[in-house]
């Protein structure tokens, strides 16, 4: 069988910090380790351009998350450690798909249309300061996920929206030019929100965050990083008072690094009144036990950056000669790029396509807000979205009411898709219930 995908890609900026170690690092090398799973771990420093336009800065920070991971336990030799920037057929593929890419679907990013509300709020142009690569950020992200035909994408909830996005244009690509066997050339990729993944609270009680200043940096000096663990906020209770062990950033942070029988001898000392110098303490302990022998692998690493600029460009080689050379070879093919010398050849949409539109579908799906969203698609064509119902019970029954009784028309709550008119979503519907009763027929058997 097929091992399963699983694409991770790495982003570029800063130095990584404890909470980067518990949340994504340790728990990605974990699951590297399943059997049945082929892992691509990128570093996205093209990603990293679209906020970032110090060249030292962008180099520095690759090297040290490079040297982060490894150090941290990555194996080169088992998974797929790569570059983004050295593997060329990524920039090729955004461009393909940017030529399938609906404009009204990348004007609906979460990302672009919080920078369009941010100009709004302040009396600017919509588009002032945004530039074109955030826009496409989506598109590139979705090269990065295809061109390796990923199955499955870890990513945080705010991220969702990407991976559908990435879905969208997948479909839309394989409609157009077919595919081999009629299965299309693009995987249609899943995300995985790990919800397990625990969330480290950092130095002032909010989520660690290099956007807060809060941060505890994964390879500090064993000096600084006790200096650190020793300004986490704390509350005035006196030795001897019991803690809530639960409300406590110490605790946390302590819970992540040691195993269940120390965790809960630490839950009992707070409800015993143990001092807070004594916590934090036993905390700067557990973690420089842990972090002790990975700081000392990640400060050789850093020290000798051609030993890793090696690592990455002879991994993006391998994987370059293995799956992108020859789907992008592929793909130039079908889209018509072709040796003008040959004879011209059918597209293989042509003979994959059915003769009778494919059938309409809704779609349900949850947002990084926590509301429920559908869509009425044809194929790759969203005709109708659903937006921001409560429940998806709510969102289920606004889809009934829309079969049972026809559309009226756009409301708060329903917008038609690009270019997408009344006639065209009430023809679907139409479908929809023409296809149901067939189908009901069909199980009802002869009179």
């Amino acid at each position: 069988m097929q091992p399963t995908r699983v694409l991770t890609g790495i982003t570029t900026s800063g130095t990584p910090h404890l909470g980067n170690y518990v949340g994504a690092i340790r728990p990605a090398l974990a699951s590297s380790r399943a059997p049945g799973t082929e892992s691509f771990y990128f570093l996205a420093d093209y990603h990293a351009l679209v906020k970032c336009q110090e060249p030292a800065r962008v180099q520095r920070s690759t090297l040290e998350i490079a040297a982060a991971w490894l150090a941290c336990g990555l194996e080169p030799d088992r998974v797929w450690f790569y570059r983004q920037s050295d593997i060329p057929e990524i920039p090729e593929l955004t461009w393909l798909l940017t030529c399938v890419a609906g404009k009204g679907l990348l004007n609906r990013a979460h990302a672009y249309k919080a920078a369009v509300d941010r100009n709004r709020e302040t009396g600017e142009d919509d588009d002032a300061g945004i530039s074109a690569g955030l826009f496409m950020y989506p598109v590139l992200m979705a090269a990065d996920i295809l061109l390796f035909n990923a199955h499955k994408v870890p990513v945080g909830r705010d991220q969702v929206q990407h991976i559908e996005m990435a879905r969208d244009f997948a479909q839309r690509f394989n409609h157009l030019y077919g595919g081999p066997a009629g299965k299309g050339y693009f995987t249609l990729p899943e995300a995985v929100i790990e919800e397990q993944v625990a969330t480290l609270p950092g130095l002032d009680g909010r989520k660690m965050s290099k956007s807060y200043d809060n941060t505890i940096a994964l390879f500090a000096p064993p000096e600084t990083l006790r200096k650190l663990v020793y300004s986490i906020v704390t509350d005035s209770r006196e030795p001897g008072q019991a803690k809530d062990a639960d409300s406590s950033s110490v605790f946390q942070l302590y819970g992540a690094f040691a195993g269940a029988g120390e965790t809960a001898a630490m839950r009992q000392a707070f409800s015993d009144g143990i001092a807070w110098g004594d916590a934090k303490q036993a905390l700067f302990e557990r973690i420089d036990a842990e972090v002790a022998p990975l700081r000392e692998r990640y400060e050789a690493l850093v020290a000798r950056p051609a030993v890793i600029e090696a690592q990455l460009r002879d991994g993006a080689q391998r994987l370059r000669d293995r799956y992108a050379t020859p789907l992008l070879r592929e793909l130039r093919e079908v889209v018509g790029l072709r040796d003008l010398g040959r004879a011209p050849q059918p597209a293989a949409a042509a003979t994959a396509k059915a003769d009778k539109a494919p059938t309409p579908a809704f779609k349900q799906y949850r947002e990084a807000d926590g509301r429920f969203h559908f869509k009425l698609v044809r194929g790759e064509r969203v005709l109708l979205h659903g937006a921001g119902f409560e429940s998806a019970r709510d969102a289920g029954q606004r889809i009934a009411a829309l079969r049972r009784d026809g559309y009226a028309g756009p409301d708060a709550r329903l917008v038609p898709g690009e270019g997408v008119g009344a006639d065209e979503v009430a023809a679907a519907l139409a479908a929809l219930a023409a296809a149901a009763a067939e189908k009901a027929a069909g199980k009802a058997g002869p009179a």
